[in-house]
């Protein structure tokens, strides 16, 4: 079982306009799919999805209608507005060169780089 990572600053935000890319989804399947892919390390507790959510709809990042869920239930189901596609962007590159960086860092011998 893996354990439960605390998020840096900024990344949720991040993992929530990737999950929303794929297609309109509401909170609550937002945070399961984020714990279901990284395989339980990212557990996104309600009082941090939400405001999250509600943070990114005021940006104009998400846009958001009521519709019914597959259980029969009303729930908000948030989508990708273009502004929100572009920060997506921005923002994984931004990621990837990161975590680049990090790695070569991490992978460094005590000589120096590898």
């Amino acid at each position: 079982m893996a354990a439960k990572s605390d998020l840096p600053q900024g990344t949720l935000d991040l993992l929530i306009l990737k999950v929303v890319a794929l297609g309109p989804v509401h909170g609550y399947a937002i945070a399961q799919r984020l714990q279901q892919v990284s395989r339980d390390v990212v557990q996104v507790p309600q009082g941090s999805l939400y405001p999250a959510l509600h943070r990114l709809e005021n940006r104009g990042l998400l846009a958001a209608d009521w519709n019914e869920t597959e259980t029969g239930r009303e729930a908000k189901f948030y989508s990708l507005t273009r502004k929100g596609r572009a920060q997506l962007e921005t923002e994984a590159a931004s990621w990837a060169r990161l975590t680049q960086a990090v790695g070569l860092i991490l992978g460094m011998s005590e000589g120096g780089a590898k």
